[in-house]
């Protein structure tokens, strides 16, 4: 066990796209639920040694000075190992100077900043409530204090952007040179406003157009794709999120959280009611030897490395040609084999899903 996750489910604003678990901003409600974070922590966290932290939500700094400083009272009850990586996602519109110095002060080195769009008009669409100028602010001000690893996440294939909009946001965002970049397809989730709205998404093949105009214009800006929506300048690759894709073992905390303990993958409750009475688990999957050689392959094959065939013996005691029926998808060249290592070939990213759809039948 070396990583943990913890949910703050707490915004100020709901994005109109947004699926997530999330819940609107509200003091005392904010720290009974923090009381209520701790006490899960008690009960599950069995002191192993913390390589990752990653506080996701929501919006983490939504969160006044003092409950920041409640969460990382919180926080000091894990064992971390010296090189820590520790992540905390971030809003241009409320992550002040304080906020950043208090990250900074408690081990903080990595911030994930929710960016979206630069586009003012698809940032109205998206219920986003921050501009241009606090994105930039932000980020020189958490340079100034000495946080060098940060990450922007973008949206692309937006309802009714086009193809140059679309690229003038991608000029924005290496205008920041940061070294890591998360790009995420558009999707149309029911019980957002913009399904309910009913918005509609953009031309498969212009979306196409898009992911492949990212993909090789990071790649002529020295950034690694190293999984199918990740890109990084050299040793700034995700830690905690590469635990997820190596099919490793993580701690999740918070309302809706997802951990992987042992032999189970369980998630938590998203009803903050019970969360708040102590009912913190939702349900939980006692995996079988066969899940667990799934799960390794989904996710190992969303890294364009993709799943080494040694590791994949070593781990189950099996050749993963005897598991799976990867010949046919090998002979159509929706999987590549370099003896090594067995991966879904550049070209083939986009369609990933239906390829990895293949795979497991």
């Amino acid at each position: 066990m070396k990583a943990v996750y913890i949910h703050i489910p707490f915004c100020t604003n709901i994005c109109s796209y947004c699926d997530f678990c999330k819940v609107y901003y509200d003091e005392q409600l904010v720290d009974r639920y923090l009381t209520w974070l701790a006490k899960e922590i008690d009960l599950n966290y069995k002191n192993e040694l913390i390589e990752t932290i990653y506080i996701g939500g929501g919006t983490p700094t939504s969160l006044t000075i003092d409950q920041l400083k409640e969460l990382f009272i919180i926080i000091n009850k894990f064992n971390l190992t010296n090189n820590i990586e520790f992540t905390i996602e971030c809003n241009p519109e409320n992550t002040t100077i304080e906020k950043l110095t208090m990250f900074k002060n408690n081990r903080v080195n990595r911030l994930s900043i929710g960016v979206q769009t630069f586009n003012e008009k698809y940032l109205r669409l998206l219920n986003r409530n921050h501009n241009n100028k606090q994105v930039i602010e932000l980020i020189n001000d958490a340079r100034d204090l000495g946080f060098n690893n940060i990450n922007v996440d973008l949206i692309y294939g937006i309802p009714n952007q086009t193809f140059d909009e679309l690229k003038e946001d991608i000029d924005q965002l290496l205008s920041l040179n940061v070294p890591h970049i998360s790009t995420y397809s558009f999707i149309l989730e029911e019980h957002t406003k913009l399904y309910i709205d009913k918005y509609e998404n953009i031309d498969p093949e212009l979306e196409y157009r898009m992911y492949e105009y990212i993909r090789n214009t990071f790649k002529k800006r020295q950034y690694v794709h190293y999984e199918i929506s990740n890109f990084a300048k050299e040793n700034y690759e995700s830690k905690h999120n590469l635990n997820y894709w190596h099919n490793n073992h993580y701690y999740g905390f918070g309302l809706g959280a997802h951990g992987y303990i042992d032999n189970i993958r369980y998630e938590n409750t998203r009803s903050i009611n019970k969360y708040c009475n102590g009912q913190f688990l939702y349900k939980m999957d006692v995996l079988s030897l066969e899940d667990k050689m799934e799960y390794e392959t989904i996710l190992g094959l969303r890294k364009i490395k993709g799943v080494n065939k040694k590791t994949f013996k070593q781990k189950y005691k099996k050749d993963i040609y005897d598991v799976f029926d990867i010949v046919p998808l090998i002979d159509r060249h929706d999987i590549i084999d370099d003896n090594e290592y067995i991966y879904i070939p550049i070209e083939k990213l986009y369609i990933s899903n239906d390829i990895l759809i293949n795979f497991i039948k």
